[in-house]
């Protein structure tokens, strides 16, 4: 039994498929087949259902894979533990982010982390909040850039900076709103707002800011239209007279100056997510968290950098992950 067949079954298990498996791997489809053939027979079970499509864990491969996953942790602790004392930050990261902060943090942390750290490869992927704790529980990332706190067993939070929400009118039908200077979640009407889809944080978050409102939610829209993406949202508005949508703050940065006028803040509380990583309570790589962490923090406008008075953190979630 080697690492290398280890690694070879938690990606088909991973992916249901060897070609795909092989793919991430990267080694041929053939080879990873004949390793977890040898594997197999060294074992005496069979861990896959081939005949079944995708390919199917067996009753005895999943107690096999499991163990598998646990063994290639403890690997990388290990060359995680040397590194930090030697000092040294190398070789491959994989990161998730949220589709919410991917178009505003990503673009940056890239060019800014390849700069300082060209010894490290980051592995980037979007994902929605709950199948980013599932890919950090199943170590299939090493480290969760998120909204918190998720509240989720076995999971360690590091929150980073404090983004305040605001809210976007069209030009017309939101003329009451848009003469204020700052406004409430009384302003916001829900009848009449654009939002993304079930699953996204950000979703939960303007739910959780205008509580006391569900009962209008989108009720006098001709049409419903959720959307998976934050730019789709003003574009909405936009098109859409009397309409409004709730953003986070930084995704303002490719406003023009007619659009940034239909902007309005809130009144204390200042409704605000919380952004920062979320790993395992096994992550021992802290040198690398913290670079990762510092070079984040070097992104974002200084008075989101600290916690303050008078705000109000709005929950991502009804029920614990």
């Amino acid at each position: 039994m080697t690492i290398t067949q280890l690694e070879y079954i938690v990606g088909v298990a991973t992916y249901q498929s060897f070609v795909a498996a092989a793919e991430k791997c990267f080694v041929t489809q053939p080879t990873l087949s004949m390793q977890i053939q040898k594997l197999e027979e060294e074992l005496g079970i069979k861990i896959f259902d081939r005949t079944k499509h995708p390919i199917a864990v067996t009753d005895a491969g999943k107690a096999v894979v499991a163990q598998a996953k646990t063994a290639l942790a403890e690997i990388r602790k290990i060359h995680a533990i040397i590194q930090d004392q030697e000092g040294l930050i190398t070789g491959r990261f994989r990161l998730a982010v949220i589709p919410t902060l991917a178009p505003t943090l990503i673009p940056q942390l890239l060019s800014a982390f390849n700069q300082s750290h060209p010894g490290v490869q980051l592995l980037i992927r979007e994902m929605e909040t709950q199948a980013l704790i599932k890919a950090l529980r199943d170590n299939e990332i090493d480290v969760g850039l998120l909204s918190l706190p998720v509240e989720a067993a076995g999971i360690r939070e590091h929150p980073i900076f404090e983004e305040p929400l605001v809210a976007y009118f069209s030009e017309t039908g939101c003329e009451a709103a848009l003469a204020k200077k700052r406004i409430s979640p009384a302003d916001v009407d829900l009848r009449r707002i654009w939002m993304l889809n079930e699953g996204h944080c950000l979703r939960n978050q303007v739910l959780d800011l205008c509580s006391d409102y569900l009962d209008t939610l989108q009720a006098d829209q001709p049409f419903r239209y959720d959307s998976s993406n934050v730019e789709t949202l003003h574009r909405m508005v936009d098109a859409n007279p009397g309409t409004l949508t709730i953003l986070p703050e930084l995704s303002l940065q490719s406003f023009n100056e007619d659009m940034l006028d239909r902007v309005r803040y809130f009144e204390d509380p200042e409704p605000v997510r919380e952004v920062g990583l979320a790993t395992t309570e096994y992550f021992v790589h802290s040198s690398l968290l913290e670079k990762l962490s510092d070079t984040l923090t070097s992104l974002i406008p200084e008075k989101m950098r600290t916690q303050k008075k008078g705000r109000r953190v709005l929950r991502i979630q009804s029920a614990r992950l």
